[in-house]
C-alpha cells in the first residue's frame, strides 16, 4: 500500500452535521488536543497512537486541517509509541490540509518518529520541526 492510496477514505469524524459551524475544535481527549498559537493550530499528541487510538486523534487532525489556509503542526513530542495508524491519520490530515490550501508540519526530535517517517517514505512530506516556532520551551 502506498502513502496515498487510502487518503480519500472518510472518517466517521468527517461528518459536517457534527459541527455545522466548523468552528470550533474537537473536545481533548486522552490522546490529542488541539490549540491556537499564534499563527498555528497546534495538534498536541500524546500517549500511544495505534489502532485504537487513531480515531481519537484523527478527529483533531481533522477539524485543524479542514480549516481554509490553515497551518496545522502536530506536535508529537510527547508520544511514546506510534504505528501506521497514526501515520495514516497523519497523511489522511496533510492531505486536506493541502486540499484546503493549508499545510500540515510535524514537530519531534525523536528518532524513533525520524526512522519510522523516512521508513515509510514519508519524511519529505512531512517536514520534521524542533519545536513550535515562536514558543519558549
Amino acid at each position: 500500500m502506498t502513502p496515498d492510496a487510502d487518503d480519500r477514505a472518510r472518517y466517521p469524524t468527517e461528518d459536517p452535521a457534527m459541527d455545522p459551524t466548523g468552528s470550533a475544535p474537537p473536545p481533548a481527549n486522552p490522546y490529542a488536543r488541539t490549540r491556537s498559537c499564534g499563527p498555528f493550530t497546534v495538534v498536541e499528541v500524546t500517549g500511544e497512537i495505534d489502532l485504537a487510538s487513531e480515531a481519537l486523534l484523527a478527529e483533531h487532525l481533522n477539524a485543524a486541517a479542514g480549516e481554509p489556509a490553515a497551518d496545522v503542526l502536530v506536535d508529537l513530542r510527547r508520544v511514546a509509541f506510534f504505528d501506521c495508524s497514526g501515520l495514516r491519520a497523519l497523511c489522511r490530515a496533510e492531505r486536506r490540509a493541502r486540499d484546503h490550501g493549508g499545510r500540515l508540519r510535524v514537530v519531534s526530535e525523536a528518532p524513533r518518529i525520524r526512522r519510522l517517517l523516512h521508513g515509510a517514505g514519508l519524511l519529505g512530506r512531512f517536514p520534521l520541526l524542533p519545536g513550535i516556532p515562536g514558543e519558549d520551551v
